[in-house]
């Protein structure tokens, strides 16, 4: 803890206080969080921040838990949850009504649409493979429109 004298109530303050109450500007956010500024103002806009207080000259001054919490969105983002998802979940963890039980639905859907895509993308790579044989074979689906008196495959005229 550290006793802030210079204060006008001379409160004591934690450590975690103190650093709450120091506004960061947009652009460091966006620096600590490794995002650009107008990821940080899209996130604002959108929900996953909460509405950033301001300056006198319109500047938007951010708490540095912020930094943190774009971390903590941008991780469910890259693990697969959509940014509607994010939000919800955010909101939910804001509120005090998330549980690792109750948000578990949110990681299966995650997992089901990776399962979903995965599938999607082995039958795209059977078909490319499918496609690139016919092609070493001289008869190449690439090119369907032209007619086959144009091109001889098997000389490459």
């Amino acid at each position: 803890m550290v006793l802030c004298s210079d204060r006008p109530d001379s409160r004591v303050w934690t450590r975690v206080q103190s650093q709450e109450v120091r506004p960061v500007k947009i652009g460091q956010v966006a620096q600590q969080a490794g995002v650009s500024v107008d990821t940080v103002r899209f996130y604002e806009r959108r929900g996953v921040l909460p509405t950033a207080q301001r300056r006198p000259s319109g500047y938007r001054m951010f708490s540095e838990s912020t930094v943190e919490r774009i971390r903590t969105a941008k991780a469910l983002q890259d693990m697969g949850l959509t940014l509607d998802e994010v939000i919800n979940a955010l909101h939910a963890h804001d509120a005090g009504g998330a549980t690792c039980e109750g948000e578990r639905w949110r990681l299966e859907a995650v997992v089901n649409r990776i399962d979903t895509k995965i599938a999607e993308l082995a039958r795209a790579r059977q078909h490319a493979l499918e496609t690139l044989e016919d092609c070493q074979a001289g008869q190449c689906r690439l090119i369907h429109d032209r007619p086959s008196h144009d091109v001889d495959h098997r000389s490459g005229r």
